[in-house]
């Protein structure tokens, strides 16, 4: 009975240590999705560098109280699966909330967004965001803008020199 006792003792002190190292973390219910679809969500998960993983939700609910996350314990009922990473803040939100829209089973509970605990709504709002490439597209963009029109303004009065000048 003891070494029970001691291996969930550290499997709770490896899952606190993922939430405390995480970027972001999302938990989902799964009930209902197939086999063939939780290994594609696993899949694409992976290929992010995006750890996906079923604990026990008593296991779960001690970890999140030694990390401090005390918050996400009330959606931690039934079958639920974890998303942790490490790199990447938006990866998991955003192919879980793709994966959703395209499989009604999946539905996102809460999630933990650089160590502050979201709800499903934060998550999708995340998940929603441009990627880090296109909001620095957008960024340059603007960036651009003012130059951009304070050279048409000058081609526009040469121009209009000219005409006056011929």
């Amino acid at each position: 009975m003891g070494s029970a006792i001691e291996t969930k003792k550290v499997q709770v002190q490896e899952i606190a240590e993922k939430f405390q190292t995480a970027s972001s973390v999302v938990v989902v219910d799964y009930r209902g999705l197939t086999v063939a679809q939780v290994t594609e969500l696993r899949k694409q998960l992976r290929e992010a560098g995006v750890e996906f993983k079923v604990y026990k939700n008593t296991l779960t609910r001690r970890a999140t109280e030694i990390a401090g996350l005390e918050g996400i314990n009330a959606v931690l009922t039934g079958p639920n699966a974890i998303a942790f990473s490490k790199e990447d803040v938006v990866a998991p939100a955003k192919i879980i909330n793709d994966f959703a829209k395209k499989n009604d089973a999946l539905e996102i509970k809460a999630g933990v967004i650089e160590g502050i605990v979201s709800t499903a709504e934060d998550v999708k709002a995340l998940a929603e965001l441009p990627s880090r490439e296109g909001l620095l597209s957008m960024l340059l963009s603007v960036l651009q803008a003012p130059i951009r029109n304070f050279a048409l303004a000058t081609k526009a009065v040469a121009e209009q020199k000219e005409e006056q000048g011929a």
